[in-house]
């Protein structure tokens, strides 16, 4: 992902709920009176990383709000989009928090495309015809490739955009794991459109990014523009102002068949359509990844500064 980034196989649901979407395990699921005839649970997937937990238990508590609906989440369904979508096609979900990104080019295999709303249009269009399957809103996040510098950088340079760095690049070190300096849209991409040519460049572990930004090591790196750490790393985030990167726009997607079976479905699920900046959804990662906060806690908090919980 780019989303299938960042995957944080966590050890109690990563491989547990992979093999041959597992139905079972790494779950939080509805009382058993869910399972009553004519009151099953809303079955909703994740990927295994901790901001698409924080998004299915903001779902699950929406749907479960006013107590007619119940919901039911398999958490860390190994492989990510490519066991979930399948499954959902099949009926084993009903629906599950995906990345526009993800789905234009893993899904149905097309090449990027800059114009966001075109890509939206031709991928609603896309899903309902091919695989009855509907987007119901986007949170509003991002979460993309970025590039990052410290925050006393940026504002010493007024650095905002990519091609600011440019006049600078020759003073500065870049940092970045192993795949990125291998990847075909990675390090060498970039600074051609860019026209980008660091003094240095560092290969470094991926957790060790921040730390080393920190020590002042590194001055620029790449990052995932929902990253945990970028609410409390004294971080500016650059705008991609050649659009280099495409979106990748969370929203849900959900089976067709299952919002004509529940009519109340998808105005519940509109609730989070642009609910969530990209500094809100690294704020709540960071409360469960750094800080060791429960995910549920974490998105329940989160739902009532908004004014849609109690």
């Amino acid at each position: 992902m780019n989303p299938m980034k960042r995957l944080l196989l966590q050890a109690a649901c990563g491989l547990a709920c992979g093999a041959a979407l597992l139905l079972a395990g790494c779950d939080r699921a509805a009382p058993s009176a869910a399972g009553a005839a004519g009151n099953a649970p809303i079955r909703i997937a994740t990927k295994p990383m901790t901001e698409q937990f924080i998004l299915a238990e903001m779902l699950a508590l929406l749907i479960e709000r006013d107590g007619t609906l119940k919901a039911e989440i398999k958490k860390g369904i190994g492989g990510g989009t490519a066991n979930i979508h399948p499954a959902l096609v099949k009926g084993e979900f009903d629906l599950y928090p995906e990345y526009t990104g993800t789905a234009w080019q893993y899904v149905l295999k097309k090449s990027p495309l800059a114009d966001e709303k075109a890509l939206m249009d031709a991928l609603t269009a896309s899903y309902r015809e091919q695989f009855g399957l509907e987007w119901v809103g986007l949170y509003g996040f991002n979460n993309t490739y970025g590039l990052a510098v410290r925050q006393a950088l940026a504002d010493q340079h007024r650095l905002q955009t990519y091609s600011d760095l440019a006049p600078l690049a020759g003073q500065l070190t870049f940092g970045a794991e192993y795949d990125f300096f291998e990847r075909e849209d990675g390090y060498d991409a970039l600074t051609r459109a860019y026209g980008l040519r660091f003094a240095k460049r560092v290969d470094m572990d991926i957790g060790l990014k921040y730390q080393a930004m920190r020590q002042g090591q590194i001055d620029v790196m790449n990052v995932f523009t929902t990253d945990g750490q970028l609410s409390a790393a004294g971080i500016q985030v650059l705008r991609d102002d050649k659009r280099f990167y495409p979106a990748y726009r969370a929203g849900t997607v959900v089976r067709q068949d299952t919002l004509a079976r529940h009519p109340a479905l998808r105005g519940i699920l509109m609730k989070m359509d642009g609910l969530l900046t990209d500094q809100d959804m690294a704020r709540l990662n960071h409360a469960v990844e750094s800080e060791g906060r429960n995910e549920r806690d974490v998105a329940a908090a989160f739902l009532q500064t908004k004014g849609l919980l109690p």
